[in-house]
């Protein structure tokens, strides 16, 4: 005789919780893992090692020619003849400016007259004397004469040459002021002359930096009127002094302006190299500051951020220098740390 199966409301119970508990075990765990899909994060990467750190102090700075004076006469009197062009280069004693010098040449021919007939008078009593023609004091009037004569014509020569303007040292001349037949006085300026090759650039450091500053330190010199550019130089010479007020020193570099692309007056940025070294470094990016904390996120071989607090050191435009917390080698996020929390899976990729 056949079994038969009773289906009974309790066994019928029984079945539909193993069918219920079996899809909470097979269905959850793989909606966790859609979900976990879902929450893994896109970020760039970056390998913790040791790079070039550069300790740089920044300043401002303004050009200075080397050799720098305006041109201007000595007396009163009009000019004659300009020698020059706005903007010429010129040599050491090239001629720039003649004034009137009618007078002043008058004087000195009058004076080479006289001094000429005194020296043939003094020879001619010399050869009296010679014949006991003229007396001793006789002679000695004649060349008081002539001496006096001489430190005339000094003046005289000392007059015209103040008639002519020359430049002092080899530079570019600016602007002129002054044309031909104007009156120029004392304290008139005529024109500019100014040592472009080389080119000095003072700049003021903070007084904290003094031990680590010495002539002959490296420096760079940038401008916004060549963008890219960078114009290396040398620190020749430091302020004797400390300003009270600033509580900075005067510092003088030199940069080579073989091209004269550097003009006086211009505004430099300085950047002068203390010292250079070898430091484990990692981008700025790359670390949240929490408080009192600094925080990175470590990709491990599972692709899941870890957090970890660091300690950091000095700092150059975009690095951060880590002095503990960090192994070489490590692989750290980059970019995409805002998102990030501690066990999230990430996506991760270089840059």
């Amino acid at each position: 005789m056949a079994k038969r199966y009773i289906v009974t409301p309790l066994s019928l119970v029984v079945v539909v919780l193993a069918v219920f508990v079996g899809y909470l075990y097979f269905f959850a765990e793989e909606e966790e893992t859609e979900t976990r899909r879902d929450q893994t994060q896109p970020v760039v990467i970056h390998e913790v090692g040791y790079i070039e750190f550069r300790d740089i102090i920044e300043g401002l700075g303004t050009a200075q020619a080397s050799e720098s004076m305006d041109v201007m006469a000595r007396v009163t009197q009009n000019v004659r003849s300009l020698h020059f062009d706005d903007g010429q280069d010129v040599e050491a004693g090239q001629l720039l400016v003649t004034l009137n010098d009618r007078e002043e040449r008058a004087r000195v021919q009058e004076l080479e007259f006289r001094l000429a007939e005194a020296n043939r008078q003094l020879n001619r009593l010399r050869e009296l004397a010679a014949e006991n023609a003229a007396s001793r004091s006789m002679i000695d009037e004649q060349e008081v004469r002539v001496e006096q004569t001489v430190a005339e014509l000094e003046v005289a020569r000392s007059r015209l040459e103040e008639m002519t303007i020359h430049a002092p040292f080899k530079g570019r001349l600016g602007i002129r002021q002054v044309s031909r037949g104007s009156l120029v006085r004392p304290g008139d300026v005529i024109t500019t002359l100014d040592s472009l090759e080389p080119i000095f650039v003072d700049f003021s450091i903070p007084e904290i930096y003094l031990p680590s500053l010495a002539a002959g330190q490296r420096i760079t010199g940038l401008s916004t009127a060549y963008p890219g550019r960078e114009f290396e130089g040398r620190i020749v010479s430091l302020a004797s002094r400390v300003d009270p007020i600033t509580r900075s020193i005067q510092v003088r570099a030199e940069i080579p302006n073989e091209n004269q692309e550097i003009r006086p007056g211009m505004l430099m940025r300085v950047r002068l190299e203390r010292q250079v070294d070898t430091a484990m470094m990692i981008p700025e990016s790359s670390v949240v500051p929490i408080r009192n904390e600094f925080i990175v996120f470590v990709v491990n071989e599972d692709n899941i951020a870890e957090r970890t607090t660091i300690e950091v050191g000095r700092r150059q435009p975009g690095w951060v220098e880590v002095l503990g917390g960090l192994n070489e080698g490590e692989i750290i996020v980059r970019e995409g740390v805002v998102r990030l929390r501690d066990g999230l899976p990430v996506a991760p990729r270089e840059q």
